[in-house]
């Protein structure tokens, strides 16, 4: 029997996730395994079910970590020392930024089809708008209806999931998000 290989470094949640969330968005979920996620790690998939018990687990904590960033990047805005304009504005181009410079996690947080995982996350997501949609309404110095708050995060949305395949980050479309942000201002004030 040879002896066993040293371990480079511990397995981590990070590691798997990251690992995860690559094939993920390159296979989809359903065509994802947990042993394939340990091929890709180069550790057996009993690793992996140390950290979590099944696919669907580690799907959800994936989204979960993605949707708390998001929600952190809208706290960050909030806290700044803005007038509610400029916040409001720079709601937007948060939105925008993450959704370009995590183009992996934009994707399986709304573009992914499968019904099941759409029953595992929707937490996250109405958790997320709900913050967003409140923002909004707060800064926007007029009362606005719920369907004129849904149709401005369908519009940031739309831009993310149109550049999303096309740029590699957020920096090769600042001018256009600028623009962008501005013209949705104006919509609303």
């Amino acid at each position: 029997m040879s002896p066993r290989k040293p371990v480079q470094q511990e397995l981590t949640r990070e590691m798997i996730m990251d690992a995860a969330r690559d094939l993920f968005v390159r296979k989809g979920y359903q065509h994802v395994s947990m042993r394939q996620i340990a091929q890709e790690l180069g550790c057996s998939h009993g690793s992996i079910y140390y950290h979590y018990k099944n696919k669907a687990e580690l799907f959800y904590a994936l989204v979960e970590d993605h949707f708390a960033m998001l929600d952190q990047k809208l706290q960050d805005v909030l806290k700044e020392d803005f007038d509610e304009a400029q916040k409001l504005k720079r709601i937007f181009l948060a939105y925008i930024e993450f959704g370009l410079n995590h183009q992996s996690h934009y994707e399986i947080m709304f573009l992914t089809k499968d019904e099941e995982v759409r029953n595992l996350v929707s937490q996250g997501p109405n958790r997320s708008y709900e913050n967003f949609a409140q923002s909004v309404a707060r800064l926007s110095g007029k009362k606005l209806k719920v369907q004129e708050i849904w149709l401005l995060f369908l519009a940031l949305h739309g831009f993310v999931t149109h550049y999303c395949r096309y740029v590699n980050g957020y920096e090769e479309v600042k001018d256009l998000a600028e623009a962008h942000a501005n013209f949705l201002l104006k919509s609303i004030h």
